[in-house]
């Protein structure tokens, strides 16, 4: 849409100004607050506001306010998601100047203990046919309604906005995946250096172990198993490192599942992964494992009088292995058939596994075991 030129100088220095803090090296959090915070000033708004699109560009994820006190946005509650007037400016991304904007006919009212506003104006934030979100300005100071040229200055911030967080957004790409190749080459380093190393070291002590005497070649023996345990968390951690979005994969599940039941084992249990968890259990096996994890579990604080217990999941070849152990009292033949154990072995079974249980180490406690293939 055309707009005529602004002629006042005034102005346009306030633009050129604005624009120009726009391109300092501002977080997005910062340079989305500082966008609402120029408009405001440059039009004299007395409110301002920038939401910013979801994903998907239905509604808003964000909510960002100027001008509104603090205790007044806690009174009014939960942030708007794109109703009523802002819904507009979504469904239909271009410039509305409004001399009052209750009075339209799309308008959602205000929510108990909201500052009464009138006049209006809203414009896009966009860059390259891309909209991230709209820039919301009401109650003009000293002026009935926003003009033409308020319209005009603020579209023209906006373009010069979109661009800002498109770099912003840009940059921070720029950084993750500077983060993941940092990841990545300790991650090599590791697997290339630390593990051959305690390898061959673990093979040096075997072989001292077998010519030594009975008590030293025990001694030497634990050692040797103490080292394939630190060899097995280091590659827990290098699968860890690799796995881009680890934070919603099935490790991150088990341990969300694992804290919330801490209240109901009385203790913390600690979790231990080893193999590429995260990618190679489907989605499916992943629901039987969260199950399983849940009803071991529950399981140890109804019956087991234990005063600790530990969850190991790891991938070995095409299985994938799911280890509760406890020191509590032991599992006798009634608990063995009970129903809940019944599940978790049909469970096993349908995706090709079993379920083992037995006693603990050292004869203590119980050790349920549960093997699954993956892509069954």
């Amino acid at each position: 849409m055309p707009y005529r030129s602004i002629e006042d100088p005034a102005k346009l220095r306030r633009l050129l100004q604005s624009v120009l803090l726009l391109q300092a090296d501002l977080s997005l959090p910062v340079l989305l607050r500082h966008i609402v915070e120029e408009a405001c000033a440059m039009v004299g708004a007395r409110y301002g506001a920038l939401g910013v699109l979801n994903e998907e560009r239905t509604a808003l994820a964000e909510f960002i306010t100027v001008g509104v006190e603090p205790a007044v946005e806690r009174s009014i509650g939960a942030r708007p998601t794109g109703k009523g007037i802002l819904g507009l400016l979504i469904t239909q991304p271009q410039p509305l100047r409004l001399a009052n904007l209750q009075k339209h006919p799309d308008s959602a009212g205000f929510p108990p203990g909201h500052p009464e506003m009138a006049s209006f104006l809203g414009v896009p934030i966009a860059a390259r046919g891309d909209v991230y979100g709209n820039l919301y300005l009401t109650d003009k100071i000293g002026w009935a309604e926003f003009t033409q040229d308020d319209e005009t200055l603020v579209v023209a911030l906006a373009q010069a906005a979109g661009i800002a967080v498109e770099n912003a957004r840009l940059h921070q790409r720029i950084q993750d995946i500077a983060v993941f190749e940092d990841r990545d080459r300790i991650a090599r380093d590791l697997h290339d250096a630390v593990i051959q190393r305690l390898f061959a070291i673990g093979l040096s002590l075997q072989a001292v172990a077998n010519a030594a005497e009975p008590q030293l070649g025990s001694r030497i023996a634990r050692a040797v198993a103490d080292l394939d345990e630190t060899i097995r968390q280091i590659r827990s951690a290098i699968f860890e490192l690799t796995t881009p979005g680890e934070d919603q994969g099935v490790r991150a599940a088990v341990l969300a599942l694992v804290h919330e039941l801490q209240p109901v084992t009385g203790f913390e249990v600690p979790v231990a992964f080893d193999g590429p968890v995260d990618t190679a259990i489907d989605h499916e096996t992943a629901e039987h494992v969260l199950f399983t994890v849940r009803e071991a579990l529950s399981n140890v604080a109804r019956h087991a009088a234990a005063t600790k217990a530990s969850v190991t999941l790891a991938v070995d070849g095409d299985r994938v292995v799911l280890r509760v152990v406890d020191d509590g009292r032991g599992m006798g033949p009634a608990r063995e058939g009970g129903l809940g154990l019944q599940n978790l072995r049909r469970r096993a079974e349908k995706l090709g596994g079993e379920l083992v249980i037995e006693p603990g180490p050292g004869d203590r406690g119980t050790s349920l075991t549960w093997r699954a293939r993956v892509g069954h």
